[in-house]
């Protein structure tokens, strides 16, 4: 198993994406930087009322998310083979410059550092996708939910012990999100525009983690 899939390191990138929808919705404007289908929503209510700009600032996280996962399959497709670094501390890198520009960014650019949330959102939920080989998403809920319930009714009918191993992983997960959510709402009130560098310090951990990580 890969360093990258290691509960440790799924944890800490988990904290840090809860922390991070924390912040954008608390500091940045209540937009949300992971949950894209709560932007969905909220543009599309503020396009049919009329309220174009404001539907603007739940679009562009939106289209940022999108070109997240497309930088980060081409940067894996480039570099997953050969080089000193692994290609996922080179996304874990790219993330890492972006979120400390975010914090410099002052409120009347919120658009603009919601953009580059989502779009680092988005490179760290398409480059660690398993943790002890069972798929999540490190940076949203719902599908772990989903994944976490169906494993969980499965050791409740089978007594499958590898079912509830999988079914406590997603839980767990969830959990941490959680309080990576509530840690970034609290600190938030206090830091303000500079909490997101708190997700960029769990990111310098999770990324020397993987220092000996094997291709």
């Amino acid at each position: 198993m890969q360093t990258s899939e290691s509960f440790r390191v799924c944890a800490l990138l988990s904290f840090s994406g809860g922390l991070q929808d924390a912040y954008t919705y608390n500091v940045r404007g209540h937009v949300f930087a992971n949950a894209q289908t709560g932007n969905v929503v909220l543009m599309s209510q503020n396009f049919m009322t009329g309220h174009w700009h404001d539907g603007l600032r739940y679009m562009l996280p939106l289209i940022a998310f999108a070109a997240g996962i497309f930088i980060a399959e081409r940067v894996e497709n480039r570099f997953k083979e050969g080089g000193s670094l692994h290609w996922r501390q080179i996304i874990i890198a790219i993330e890492m410059l972006m979120l400390c520009i975010v914090g410099f960014l002052p409120e009347n650019l919120n658009m603009l550092a919601n953009m580059l949330v989502s779009l680092s959102c988005a490179m760290q939920v398409q480059s660690f996708r398993t943790v002890h080989g069972f798929g999540y998403a490190s940076t949203m809920c719902i599908g772990n939910l989903r994944s976490g319930t169906e494993s969980f009714s499965r050791f409740l009918r089978d007594r499958d012990r590898e079912s509830l191993y999988k079914a406590l992983h997603f839980f767990g997960i969830i959990v941490i999100f959680a309080l990576g959510a509530g840690v970034g709402g609290v600190i938030s009130a206090r830091l303000g525009l500079g909490t997101i560098w708190l997700s960029v310090m769990l990111l310098v951990i999770a990324a020397l983690m993987m220092t000996k990580e094997t291709r």
